[in-house]
């Protein structure tokens, strides 16, 4: 069977392949052709690797590989063994496609990653990190990173919250956003219901609150209170956090305690801290031979 040639090299930054590329820089654009860019080393590793995993947690679809002069003939060759098609392009071409200020020579087109809530909750989920009408595309993309890095389960993005597929996003979570299920465009009522229903505790984080992470820390040492049962963590928008209609929700509210002398943590970092408790209180709980998954979240703080 004779090979298929190589497409020849993209040199044009006018052409309309590349101003379709270009596009993606925008939301109206990604929803309208149902793809979106991927830049970078680490986030094009991560996700040519997911398209070549025989299971991935997340499911990939790679359109094409776009890679420079100067790029690592290593991409080339991970997108032929995950059947993706690669073409070259000019420098001129990539920093016409690219949304970076400063491109890599490496950058790809895929469909769109997101799941839905109900794929998410039939998996039994015990740790999930909802974020509520977050507009920070660096702040989304680093939960979705940490959300990884701590083993949590799966990111919610609730509606009016950013694009998970905008390129900051993308390059904010280093990756992460293929390896880790996120679900998208859930108003944020429904998800506290629908988590209620599937058995997981809702916590909102509240600067005021009475119990704070150190609390229930200590009670999950003894495999006691809501973070050795499943739960969902809820975050507030970067400015003004959960409204009380919001937080009212919740099954409880629980405190980032600050032993310093710092005003306040931002979102992503509070998140961070949030997720490693969670993961500490999984240890925990496995260490006292319980079951993260079977415990009710009904259990007090």
């Amino acid at each position: 069977m004779t090979e298929r040639p190589e497409a020849p090299e993209l040199t044009n930054p006018r052409a309309e392949r590349v101003r379709s590329v270009a596009r993606l820089s925008g939301r109206s654009a990604r929803q309208r052709q149902g793809r979106f860019l991927v830049e970078g080393h680490g986030p094009v590793t991560e996700l040519l690797a997911a398209a070549a995993a025989p299971a991935p947690r997340v499911r990939v679809a790679v359109e094409v590989l776009y890679v420079g002069p100067e790029a690592d003939p290593a991409y080339a060759a991970a997108a032929r063994a995950a059947r993706v098609p690669v073409r070259t392009a000019s420098d001129e071409v990539l920093a016409a496609m690219a949304d970076a200020v400063t491109p890599q020579p490496v950058l790809a087109v895929a469909a769109p990653v997101d799941v839905e809530l109900s794929a998410v909750l039939a998996d039994s989920p015990r740790t999930l990190a909802v974020l509520a009408r977050v507009r920070d595309p660096g702040n989304a993309g680093t939960v979705v990173r940490a959300a990884d890095a701590s083993g949590a389960d799966a990111v919610v993005l609730t509606t009016e919250s950013v694009d998970v597929h905008a390129p900051k996003t993308v390059r904010s979570s280093a990756g992460s956003l293929f390896h880790v299920p996120v679900v998208v465009d859930v108003p944020y009522a429904d998800v506290v219901r629908a988590c209620r229903a599937a058995g997981l505790a809702t916590l909102a984080t509240a600067a005021d609150a009475a119990t704070d992470l150190d609390d229930l820390l200590d009670a999950a040492a003894t495999g006691q209170g809501p973070l050795a049962a499943p739960h969902a963590w809820l975050l507030g928008n970067e400015a003004w956090g959960l409204p009380e209609a919001d937080a009212a929700l919740a099954d409880a509210r629980v405190a980032v305690p600050i032993h310093g002398s710092a005003e306040s943590l931002n979102l992503a970092m509070a998140a961070t801290v949030c997720l490693y408790a969670s993961a500490r209180a999984r240890r925990a709980v496995r260490h006292h031979g319980g079951d993260t998954r079977r415990r009710s979240p009904a259990a007090g703080t």
